[in-house]
Formats: structure tokens, sequence, C-alpha cells
């Protein structure tokens, strides 16, 4: 009988292994994981082409950038001084206890693991921190993008009363009292001077200044061909060409710096967010939110706006099936404002060897913690 079961289990672990090696990882042709680890190791403008949808856009994966803060110039080495300690320091809120670094955690790659922030008066948020690695990248800040720069991010967090509800007439007036702040902003801006533009400044220049680490995956494109998995190569190709994952994760950081409706929105429902749309004010944006980036996706769970998803397999399941569809009430159907789910959002049919080899892929996009501290704060 063992020799039976010896025997059936050995014939179920070919199986799945032809099955995993021999999957049709190309429309064209089916390649072995050795065929795929040859045309993987070759310069990315050689890679096999990629499935990318009309209407997207696109630009082929690379190496992590660096961040655009000159740290070899003085001047501004001095503002991201003043800007790192800002950050950390909880006398920016109201309360006096809450900093930017509470939601925005350097040893949880910048975000903070909840569902929705915790802010004032332990009032939540209606939305997930996102991470502010490579953060200098986005065009518009926000889920929804309502913030154009850096700077005008930073304010809306110490203002909002749901967060560190903050008094900015009062936040200048606060700080100036502090004397152990005045030759910081000295050496920052040539006056012991505290203003609201001063800081938001500080602490703009001082998050264009976090970038994530190397990854298994930048080594793999310098060259060191072993640096990632045979699992990890075969998600790397069905990442690009059947996952269709590289149609809104894109570059350098993966993110195509747009906007989509993921078919999230709860529309006319207790959780309802509109998203874009409550910026714009055009119906077309209803429902959609910034594309994230995937460098150290792995590690700042849960997920998408309103962190609904804790673990990586049930985002996988819905972008399998092509995410929640709107259902229509015959009252909402002339509704202007009725969602649309983004027309890149498809259903995959992925096997689950398929799936969990593109997770595997994601795993190799992560990075050692940057470990980020004030030891002292100015007195």
């Amino acid at each position: 009988m063992n020799k039976v079961l010896v025997t059936l289990a050995l014939i179920l672990t070919g199986l799945i292994l032809f099955s995993f090696q021999s999957t049709n990882f190309n429309d064209d042709d089916e390649l072995s994981i050795d065929s795929l680890r040859k045309v993987y190791s070759k310069p990315t403008d050689q890679w096999p082409k990629p499935t990318v949808d009309k209407g997207a856009v696109f630009q082929e994966l690379g190496e992590l950038p660096p961040s655009p803060v000159d740290l070899k110039n003085d001047s501004v080495k001095n503002v991201v001084e003043l800007g790192k300690i800002l950050f950390f320091d909880p006398r920016l809120s109201g309360s006096n206890q809450i900093s930017c670094s509470s939601c925005h955690a350097p040893d949880l790659h910048w975000s903070d693991g909840r569902q929705v922030s915790v802010g004032h008066d332990h009032l939540t948020n209606i939305r997930n921190a996102p991470s502010l690695e490579n953060v200098w990248f986005y065009k518009r800040l926000f889920w929804d993008g309502r913030a154009a720069s850096l700077e005008e991010q930073a304010e809306s967090p110490v203002a909002a009363h749901n967060e560190m509800h903050q008094d900015m007439k009062m936040l200048p007036k606060k700080l100036t009292k502090i004397k152990g702040y005045q030759p910081y902003f000295t050496a920052a801006f040539g006056s012991k001077t505290i203003t609201n533009k001063r800081i938001f400044e500080s602490l703009a220049t001082f998050q264009r200044s976090i970038v994530s680490r190397r990854t298994p995956f930048d080594r793999f494109l310098a060259r060191d061909k072993k640096a990632l998995s045979d699992q990890q190569i075969v998600g790397l190709h069905l990442f690009r060409t059947k996952a269709r994952c590289i149609n809104c994760h894109n570059g350098p950081l993966f993110t195509d710096n747009e906007f989509h409706n993921d078919g999230l929105t709860y529309f006319k429902r207790k959780y309802e967010d509109l998203g874009l749309y409550n910026v714009t004010k055009k119906p077309e944006d209803v429902g959609k939110f910034k594309t994230p980036g995937l460098r150290n996706v792995m590690k700042t769970a849960p997920w998408f706006h309103n962190g609904l998803f804790p673990d990586m397999d049930g985002v996988m399941n819905m972008y399998n099936v092509g995410m929640p569809v709107q259902r229509v009430r015959p009252e909402q159907e002339n509704d202007p404002l009725l969602p649309k789910n983004d027309k890149l959002l498809k259903g995959l049919m992925l096997s689950k060897a398929e799936k969990d080899a593109v997770v595997s892929f994601l795993d190799a996009l992560t990075s050692p913690t940057v470990l980020v501290r004030v030891e002292k704060l100015p007195q």
C-alpha cells in the first residue's frame, strides 16, 4: 500500500512539474524555463514582446532609479536633515502625539500596516496609507491625486481634523518657541525664521530622498542572472504577457503614474469612494485611483486604496476574474456617475501555478528596510 501511495505521489509530482514547465507563456510558442531564462538574460530591449493593450501608458521595466535629491549639496542636505526631524516630530500635531512617521514608518517600508490610518482622537481615515518609497516619482499625490506637489501633500495631513489636527496659523509660532529648531532652519534657509512654507518645503525635500533599495530583480538586470529563481523568471514573463500586469505596473518603479477604476468604488453604498472624480468632477473619473508602484509590495499589505485585501492570494484571485463589476439597478442605468471598470481589466484565467509564479516574482521586488530615525528632537 505504501509503495502504491509513493508511486502515485511521484506521478502527481511529475504531472505538476510538467504542467508548470510547459505552461503556454507566449501566444506563439511554448518556452521551457531554460529558454525563458536565456531570453530574459538579454538586455530588456530584446525581451519578448509584452502584452500591452491599446490605451495603456507603457514603459519597459528597469533598474531602480536614484532620488532626484542631491545629498552631496550641503544646502540641500541641510533642508533634508530639517525635513527628517520635522517628519518624526509629534509636535507638528495638535495633540503633540502624532508625527508623519505614525502613518509612514520606515521599518514598515514607510507605511503603517493598517487597513486605514488612525489619527487624532483615534479617528479613522477612509483610505490606506501608501508607502512613501520613491514618492518623488508621482506626478500627483494621494490616492485621488488631489495634490500636485509634495509640498502641497505635506500640509494636508497636518491640517486634517482626523489626522494630525494642527491649527496651521499656530504651527510656525509653536515651533518658533522651540529654540533648538533655530540652528536647523538657519542652516537650511539662511535665517531662523519659521514659516509654513519652509516647514512643508523641508518635509517635501526629505520625502524626495526616500528611495527603496536594490532588489533581486535589480541585480538580475545588472547581469546577476542567478538573482531570480526559475519560478520568478516564469513569473516575470507572465507579469509582462499573459497576466497583463504590465499594462498598469510598468517602468522602473512598476507604475504607469496614471489613475484607473479597479471596481472598488462601492457606488451608492456605505463605503462609497469616487476617487479622482472628487478632484476633477469629471464623470469618466469616477472610481479612479492612483496606480501604486510595486517595489516592496509584498511588505506593504493590506492593499488597494481602502486596504481591502490583507493577503496576496485575494488580490490575485480578484484580478484573475477581472475584479468586481458594478451591479446596475434599473434606477441607475442613466446615472452619469455610474462607475465603469477600466478597459484594461480583464479576466486572466491563470492557473494556480501561474498565479504562484507571479507572486514569486513580486517577492523579487523586495528590498531591506531603510533604518531612519531621529535620536533626539530639538528642545
